[in-house]
């Protein structure tokens, strides 16, 4: 499961009252109080949080590791490590999570995928039959 310890410190904040038009790509911590039309991409390389606060609304697509949603999102969702849902979120779009915490009141319209860990599986071996 994702480590408290070692999530990333907020370092962008977009403000409530702000717009932003256009696609957001952030390392680290990003959390939006205002409204984005555009995509927003955390960075592959470091662990990333996305904060998307109960006066927040977005419209495009998300990715990133850790994602906590409390205000409106139309688009799809990709939490690679963990998706937190809180009381006020709105979802209009598919959801997909590796885990996945939902709060009582929080609203999708859209399908949930889990993203499944690659298992290695064993190898089959047959006994043949000598005979």
């Amino acid at each position: 499961m994702f480590n408290k310890k070692k999530q990333p410190f907020i370092k962008s904040l977009i403000a409530d009252g702000s717009q932003i038009n256009g696609h957001i790509s952030f390392t680290d911590g990003l959390r939006v109080d205002g409204k984005v039309v555009g995509n927003i991409h955390a960075g592959d390389d470091v662990v990333s949080l996305l904060v998307i606060s109960e006066l927040a609304t977005i419209t495009g697509e998300i990715i990133a590791d850790h994602i906590i949603v409390n205000g409106s999102v139309k688009g799809p969702i990709h939490a690679r490590k963990m998706l937190e849902l809180q009381p006020k979120a709105r979802i209009e779009g598919d959801i997909h999570y590796a885990a996945l915490e939902m709060h009582q009141g929080a609203l999708i319209t859209g399908q949930l995928r889990p993203i499944l860990a690659e298992e290695e599986k064993p190898t089959l071996k047959l006994a043949a039959n000598n005979q």
